[in-house]
């Protein structure tokens, strides 16, 4: 630890003109109406705080704080016992060539795009990444803790290497690409493989599908993502359906679109306002094991 404090004071002390801050906030209300429970309304902060520290922005340290206390909830509840939650979750140095990267400390769950079947987007882990790319696709390799999923702990030092992460994606052209990996979860071990489809109109479609090993349970999740004209103003809607086997751990309440264990359904749609470019509407139903949940709110980007 002495030693990374020591080199990244020499890097500083080299690049004192090249040091560069930036952040980009955004933050989200919604209305949040759940079958059988009282409803709610709820809100989000989100702040991604970066520190380049040399002219060609290949080294930088970067955080990520965010309303909420648990890995895979990042929301606060008005007028809840509880409504201050705010946690600083992560705190990295990444080193970034083009598509080569390297990240350590607590770094984020994801490289780029999120997968329903990949760890919640608002979540961390202590370790380290490492991503290499190739012509054709890239390699990922990330060691690390994924244990304690309290907010509150997330800058907790790693004591116990639970995760191991393997992943490779590629494109077989325009319109084809893929992803496989091998994780090691809490104990347990998982294949993971995924296929998307974009169609000369830009509509995209997935195929996911994540498998335990050792009792042969998995979750499944098909999805499309398209865009539309709605009311002179372009819009997207998120669909998709997956299946989550009753025995498959807590690998399944980890992952960014889980709702509950069985078969689930989820429509999103999203928009912005002419007058208003960066402030979008959304709504959202999801509907699981005979329970329905609505959502409709608001997002505002500050950058």
């Amino acid at each position: 630890m002495k030693r990374t404090v020591l080199c990244l004071a020499l890097l500083l002390s080299q690049n004192s003109n090249a040091v560069e801050f930036s952040t980009k906030l955004n933050s989200e209300v919604r209305f949040d109406d759940r079958s059988g429970q009282p409803e709610r309304y709820q809100y989000r902060f989100r702040v991604f705080p970066s520190l380049h520290l040399d002219d060609a922005k290949k080294w930088s340290v970067n955080g990520f704080a965010v309303t909420g206390d648990d890995f895979a909830s990042s929301h606060n509840t008005i007028n809840s016992t509880s409504t201050d939650y705010f946690y600083l979750r992560r705190l990295y140095m990444r080193y970034q060539d083009g598509e080569d990267k390297t990240e350590l400390g607590i770094i984020p769950t994801y490289k780029g795009r999120v997968s329903s079947t990949g760890l919640a987007k608002d979540g961390w882990i202590a370790g380290l990444r490492q991503v290499v790319a190739y012509e054709q696709g890239k390699l990922e390799l990330v060691i690390g803790e994924l244990a304690d999923t309290r907010a509150s702990k997330a800058l907790s030092a790693p004591s116990d290497l639970n995760y191991v992460e393997l992943e490779y994606s590629a494109k077989i052209d325009d319109q084809l690409s893929y992803e496989t990996s091998i994780d090691h979860v809490l104990k347990h071990n998982y294949v993971r493989a995924e296929i998307r489809y974009k169609t000369q109109q830009d509509i995209k479609y997935a195929f996911e599908v994540i498998g335990r090993l050792d009792n042969q349970h998995s979750k499944i999740v098909l999805s499309t993502d398209f865009t539309f004209n709605l009311a002179g103003q372009e819009a997207e809607m998120f669909a998709y359906y997956s299946y989550v086997g009753q025995d498959f751990g807590a690998r399944a309440e980890l992952t960014e679109d889980f709702l509950a264990a069985g078969h689930a359904l989820a429509l999103e749609l999203t928009s912005s306002f002419s007058a208003i470019p960066k402030l979008e509407w959304f709504t959202k139903f999801e509907g699981y094991k005979g329970n329905s949940r609505f959502q409709l709110g608001l997002k505002y980007s500050f950058n």
